[in-house]
């Protein structure tokens, strides 16, 4: 599957963000979807990630109540809703498929297909 994220900016500190993946080549619904970031001179860490079939979702603490991860079968499509910006949400943000687990977790290998990242950054 090929996964093409976009919706990355510039944006102020309390500001907003909705990021999409989009996935192409294979049967969307059978991946579980996750979002990672990763910041200048850090390890790639866990977003958010929700179920294939949409019923679960999951987040890293730090984005619980400002973060929103959903999917649109009929779009292939994953988003991540981001409110509330912090700048130390500035990073490139990276969506992630894989099929392997029974369900969509925090580590990034149980992904194997990644896209190509779309930068975040967020002003103070």
């Amino acid at each position: 599957v090929q996964l093409q994220a976009s919706g990355g900016g510039l944006v102020q500190a309390g500001g907003s963000l909705r990021l999409s993946c989009a996935a192409s080549g294979r049967t969307f619904s059978r991946y579980h979807m996750g979002w990672f970031r990763q910041a200048p001179g850090t390890e790639r860490e866990f977003v958010a990630a929700i179920r294939r079939n949409g019923g679960n979702t999951m987040y890293a603490e730090s984005m619980m109540g400002r973060f929103t991860v959903s999917r649109d079968s009929a779009k292939n499509t994953v988003y991540l809703q981001m409110n509330s910006l912090k700048p130390e949400d500035t990073a490139v943000y990276y969506c992630a498929a894989g099929d392997r687990s029974y369900y969509a977790g925090s580590a990034s290998n149980q992904y194997d297909y990644w896209g190509q990242g779309t930068q975040v950054t967020v002003s103070s």
